[in-house]
């Protein structure tokens, strides 16, 4: 396929605003694939890369800018795809020139649209409305396939390209070979913020209340005496955690994996900041020293395998008695409501004990790996959301010389893209404000005036008093008296909270006022 059939497809559905119509256009698309090309045009549809970041920032795009155009289309997915592997492959001394140089000769070769679709490609900011949930619905149509059985492929595998190809190649026969496999880490399940107490109760009458634990995210895999640890974006940390190693090789089970989170604990058995925690997860680490300054320790609130059974599709309260029977003791405190009274009082322990608030489970619902559902519902004691850095703006005074003010956007699911809810500069110590500025300089795409544009990627955890509407955002409404908690650079842009959400929180503010 040529690249110019599939821009053309990308503008199609960006400018299409019916999800049926969106989902139709993309499966024929996809139908008329070849076999070697499914992976990349899945990939390019859902607005990334598949070889993910390759080192070409706004300055190095502006170096490769041919200033000419081809007249007719040439280049096909293919020879794209070749030209982006050889630069991903890049590197040592003259690495970014000789990408620079790579990337200019694929963009001499392409119309002036096939350039705009490359850089924004790049750049992530290809907003065309296909984001992966739509391409998941226009796989079914094109295969004959359930969104049930590709979900559940998806769950397995956590790569939606090689569902794809599977599924377009040999049907839905080719989804069997998706399966939960011990040392591949699946895409953790994500909660949906709640309102309230009475917000989580109205969701889920009668729900399993858990704390919720401000450490860092690890799924652990284990068969035999072989025990591995990922982190939340399926990076391997095995070597930097060996206590939970040990811990984990001693439980009374052959085969498991298990889903939680690690926390370095103070003297009194309080939680220590998350910051501090996140110090045993560098680059560059003693982990020795770093192990007798930091002792982590593991709690589990899930398990997903147990003595060679998968146990996604069994309801958490089934999971839940599996994970006490291996790992009791190291269960994250656990208790089942029905009523707002108990719901506030053990939320009222969560906080007491230094826990960031409660996490509300369905005891009958399954295991759904990189979804953010009402399954799974948070509460904390201050509104906090999780939002994308779009911009930062050059500071004065004081901040002179620092990017400062953020631009916060929410997900907005529909489009693929983000839109924004509000900008804050508090919450900024002058150390932040100096690996701000490092970091989001890095990243910048444009700069207009004294603002610099970035690509959407870095999430920041921010509390707010309340959501009000807003005729200066797109999204209609704004966060008030926005501040900045902490950098989640654990997390990833698609796992940020949606501009749907925050509109709940509207409405429940407006309910309350009338």
């Amino acid at each position: 396929m040529l690249l110019a059939d599939l821009v053309r497809i990308s503008r199609t559905v960006a400018a299409t605003s019916r999800r049926t119509e969106k989902i139709e256009h993309l499966a024929d698309c996809l139908r008329r694939l070849e076999a070697r090309e499914i992976p990349v045009a899945v990939a390019y549809l859902c607005g990334r890369l598949p070889q993910g970041r390759i080192g070409l920032g706004g300055a190095a795009i502006e170096a490769a800018w041919p200033g000419t155009a081809a007249a007719e289309a040439q280049l096909t997915l293919a020879q794209v795809d070749a030209s982006f592997e050889r630069m991903s492959r890049l590197e040592g001394k003259g690495s970014s020139r000789q990408r620079v140089a790579c990337f200019r000769d694929v963009l001499g070769k392409a119309t002036s649209e096939e350039q705009d679709f490359l850089v924004r490609l790049v750049l992530g900011e290809l907003r065309q409305g296909a984001l992966e949930g739509l391409v998941v619905a226009a796989l079914a149509r094109a295969s004959a396939t359930s969104v049930e059985d590709l979900r559940r492929a998806l769950t397995l595998a956590g790569n939606l390209e090689a569902v794809a190809e599977a599924v377009l190649t040999e049907g839905c026969v080719g989804l069997d070979r998706f399966r939960l496999r011990l040392f591949e880490p699946l895409r953790p399940m994500l909660a949906q913020a709640a309102a309230n107490l009475d917000d989580v109760l109205t969701r889920q009458p009668e729900t399993a209340l858990e704390y919720k634990l401000d450490g860092a995210r690890i799924q652990v895999h284990k068969l035999a005496s072989d025990v591995r640890v990922f982190s939340r974006r399926s990076n391997d940390v095995t070597a930097a955690v060996p206590e939970i190693v040990e811990i984990v090789r001693n439980l009374p089970a052959r085969s498991l994996v298990l889903d939680g989170e690690a926390l370095a604990l103070g003297p009194e058995g309080r939680p220590r900041p998350f910051q501090v925690t996140m110090r045993r997860f560098g680059r560059k680490l003693d982990v020795e020293a770093m192990r007798r300054e930091l002792l982590l320790t593991p709690f589990f609130f899930d398990i997903l395998h147990l003595h060679g059974e998968d146990l996604l599709d069994r309801p958490a309260g089934d999971r839940w008695e599996a994970l006490r029977s291996v790992a009791r003791g190291l269960e994250v405190p656990r208790r089942l409501v029905s009523r707002v009274e108990e719901a506030q009082e053990f939320f009222g322990e969560a906080i007491q004990r230094g826990h960031e608030g409660i996490m509300a489970k369905d005891p009958g619902s399954l295991y759904e790996a990189g979804r953010r559902g009402f399954a799974w519902l948070k509460v904390k004691p201050a509104a906090t959301v999780d939002l994308v850095v779009l911009a930062a703006e050059w500071g004065h005074g004081r901040r002179r010389g620092w990017l400062s003010n953020l631009h916060l956007g929410a997900r907005e699911p529909r489009t693929g893209g983000f839109l924004m809810v509000g900008k804050t500069f508090k919450g900024l110590t002058d150390e932040l404000l100096e690996w701000q500025t490092r970091r989001l300089r890095e990243m910048a795409v444009a700069t207009e005036g004294y603002v610099v544009h970035v690509r959407p990627e870095l999430v920041v955890e921010v509390a707010f008093s309340d959501v009000q509407r807003s005729p200066q955002y797109p999204s209609g409404i704004a966060l008030r008296f926005a501040r900045l908690r902490r950098y989640r650079e654990d997390k990833r842009p698609e796992e940020a909270d949606t501009v749907e959400s925050l509109r709940r929180w509207l409405a429940r503010d407006t309910s309350e006022r009338s």
